[in-house]
C-alpha cells in the first residue's frame, strides 16, 4: 500500500490574498513547501493579485523584446521562461504534497490547467489546451501560464490567468515563446469581481486534486 492511501488526505484548504508583492509571497511559499514537506503545516491554496514584476525560470530562455523592462525583473526557482505578473491577472499558487497524494508532476500540470478551463467555462469562456505547449488558450491565445517547482516532493508556484491585463506589460516579452500573443478573458465575456473567480478557482482546483485520491 503507497504512502497516499494509507492515510486519510483531505483537500487542501484555500485563501485569497489580495494584491501581494512578489518576492515575499515566493519566500512564503518555500517556507510553507519545506514545513508540509516535514510535516509541520498543511497544504494550501494561495489566491492573490501582484504588484508589476517579471519573473523567470531557473533555466529560462531570454524572451525579452527590450533590453529595459518597464518593472523588476526576478531570477526564481521555478521552471519556465520570463513572463509578468501584476494587476488584471489572478495568480493560483496550490502548495501541495504530490508524494504523498501520489501525484505525478505531468498529471498536476494537466490537472492544473483543467481547473482553470472549467473555471473559465462557468464563465462561459470556451478554453482548452493546445498540444505540446503547457498552459491553456482560447483560440490562438494564452490566457493562463504555468511553472511549478517541485522540492521534496511538494509543489509550490503555480498558474497565472490574465484577466484584464494592460496590454503594455507584455510588450516587453514575447509570453508565449511563440509568435503568438497572451489575451484576457474579459476580452470573451463579463467576469464577476477577481476575488470571486479566485475562490471559484480555488474550489474547482481543490476538488480535482481531491478527485484524483479518490479515484486511486
Amino acid at each position: 500500500m503507497n504512502e497516499a492511501c494509507s492515510m486519510v488526505l483531505m483537500p487542501p484548504s484555500w485563501q485569497w490574498l489580495g494584491r501581494q508583492p512578489y518576492l515575499p509571497l515566493w519566500q512564503r511559499m518555500q517556507r510553507r513547501a519545506c514545513d508540509i514537506a516535514g510535516g509541520r503545516d498543511e497544504e494550501v491554496i494561495w489566491s492573490c493579485e501582484h504588484e508589476p514584476v517579471y519573473t523567470t525560470g531557473r533555466r529560462g530562455i531570454d524572451n525579452r523584446m527590450m533590453a529595459e523592462l518597464p518593472a523588476p525583473l526576478l531570477r526564481i526557482d521555478r521552471g519556465g521562461e520570463t513572463t509578468f505578473h501584476g494587476p488584471g491577472q489572478l495568480l493560483l499558487y496550490p502548495v501541495i504534497h504530490l508524494r504523498r497524494r501520489g501525484i505525478r508532476v505531468r498529471d498536476y500540470v494537466h490537472m492544473l490547467e483543467q481547473s482553470c478551463i472549467d473555471v473559465l467555462a462557468g464563465m462561459d469562456i470556451d478554453a482548452g489546451r493546445r498540444c505540446g505547449f503547457p498552459g491553456v488558450w482560447i483560440g490562438a491565445g494564452k490566457v493562463a501560464a504555468l511553472g511549478v517547482r517541485v522540492a521534496n516532493g511538494v509543489v509550490y508556484h503555480g498558474m497565472a490567468l490574465n484577466l484584464d491585463v494592460e496590454p503594455h506589460w507584455f510588450q516587453a516579452i514575447n509570453p508565449c515563446g511563440l509568435t503568438l500573443s497572451a489575451v484576457n478573458a474579459k476580452d470573451y465575456a463579463d467576469l464577476p469581481p477577481m476575488a470571486r473567480v479566485a475562490d471559484s478557482w480555488c474550489g474547482r482546483c481543490a476538488e480535482i486534486i481531491l478527485s484524483r485520491l479518490t479515484r486511486e
